[in-house]
């Protein structure tokens, strides 16, 4: 009975104790500041972060803090280590001699568990100039591509989608034809349901083959939505389809890389014109707004199709990729998808070509041609759209544009700026 009783109160200690351990709370609090506040830096000057860490409340000493720091997206050309002292350390990322991005990786361990953190700065950011080619003939290629395609029907298939659709959206899924082979794009439309007149808004898709679905949060601020996808895949495609078109897709941003008239995203761009056009044709149209909206491969679509479309009023792009590709050529970040970055990145294909032919595709020569405003997002952490890349389309926009730069986010946005450049759309079309 001794032994029983025993038994009882060493499992009540047990579980008051396990009811007392704070589950989740992080045992280290840290945060790292440049000190500059907006983490930007003139060329030659030397920055350096300060890193105020506390462990169970109490701030850090002796722990040893390590960092390693270089140029956006390259190797590390200076490493290190300091020590904690009452809380603080602080460490140098360096400096550059021509404009552009820096990085600064620290880590260091408490009680077993490692800890780390990437901070980037900028470096005159506004002088950042792109690396790739304008070709002399741009324009002229681009206007007989599009002329080509403007004598194809705007719609091939037309279907109501019932499961998509409620009180206050009708969405349909509409197929795009975009070239004389037979290609095409796919997306859903979605449009508000109260017999009014609405803008136009094209929502391109990031990178990738998979399944798209509906944008209502820009049909529920008053948008005509077109949320497309890029494979010619339909947006009611079985799970096996998209894994199958994915196999066979592949790095697809290669694909006929070497030949202008060829390549992949001809259809893609081609596409995403053919899909304001259709836009344009709704009777639910206003009229008089259109407008491109995306992030990531989204962004830089919504680039493109501002640049090549004559009746876009606005764009909103975040982090566009495929820009200023060619910078890993001379050494310095280029634009996703880190285009020939490494030696054994598609040995088959000849450069020269490739570069040559992303002349004509790549993001930084669509900017150039921007006329209407535009809404400009990215964030310095970013690894996939590198703020290098991001930086050197922005500087050629001579239109005017709002710019929101993010030092903290990476591939991704603040819900903030989101809502943010809705309401600088809307506000566009009052």
């Amino acid at each position: 009975m001794k032994r029983l009783l025993l038994l009882v109160a060493m499992l009540g200690c047990v579980a008051v104790a396990t009811a007392q351990v704070k589950a989740g709370a992080p045992y280290v609090d840290f945060m790292v500041l440049a000190d500059h506040a907006d983490c930007h830096y003139r060329i030659g000057e030397e920055p350096r972060l300060k890193i105020m860490a506390k462990g169970g409340g109490a701030g850090l000493e002796g722990v040893r803090l390590h960092y390693e720091a270089g140029n956006d997206r390259m190797e590390a050309d200076l490493k290190g280590a300091t020590t904690f002292l009452r809380g603080e350390a602080q460490v140098p990322v360096g400096t550059m001699t021509v404009p552009g991005f820096r990085f600064c990786k620290i880590r260091f361990e408490v009680k077993g568990e490692s800890y780390t953190e990437t901070v980037k700065v900028a470096f005159s950011a506004k002088d950042i100039e792109p690396t790739i080619s304008n070709p002399i003939d741009f324009d002229i290629f681009w206007k007989q591509t599009l002329k080509k395609a403007a004598k194809l029907p705007l719609t091939s298939e037309v279907v109501e989608m019932p499961a998509w659709s409620n009180d206050q959206i009708r969405t349909l899924m509409v197929r795009i034809p975009c070239d004389e082979e037979g290609g095409s794009i796919y997306g859903y439309v979605s449009i508000p349901n109260d017999g009014k007149k609405h803008p136009v808004l094209l929502v391109p898709p990031g990178a990738g083959v998979k399944r798209v679905n509906p944008s209502e949060i820009y049909a529920k601020e008053g948008f005509i939505t077109f949320t497309m996808e890029i494979h010619g895949m339909p947006m009611d495609a079985s799970d096996e389809q998209i894994a199958a078109d994915k196999e066979r897709l592949g790095d697809y941003w290669y694909t006929n890389i070497e030949d202008r008239d060829d390549y992949y995203y001809k259809r893609v761009y081609t596409g995403c014109v053919r899909a304001i056009d259709y836009l344009m044709s709704l009777p639910e149209w206003d009229g008089k707004n259109v407008g491109v909206t995306g992030g990531s491969q989204g962004g830089a679509l919504s680039i493109v199709t501002a640049a090549l479309h004559p009746e876009i009023d606005f764009v909103a792009a975040f982090y566009p990729a495929l820009s200023d590709v060619s910078g890993y050529q001379v050494g310095r970040a280029g634009g996703w998808p880190r285009m020939f970055a490494t030696a054994d990145d598609h040995p088959e294909i000849d450069r020269k070509k490739a570069l040559r032919v992303m002349g004509y595709y790549d993001v930084v020569n669509f900017a150039r041609r921007i006329e209407c405003p535009g809404f400009y997002n990215y964030g310095f952490n970013d690894n996939t759209c590198p703020p290098t890349s991001v930086r050197a389309v922005i500087n050629v926009i001579d239109a005017p544009k709002e710019v929101v730069e993010n030092p903290a986010s990476y591939h991704w946005r603040y819900r903030e700026v989101h809502m943010e450049a809705i309401a600088w759309m809307k506000s566009l079309c009052e």
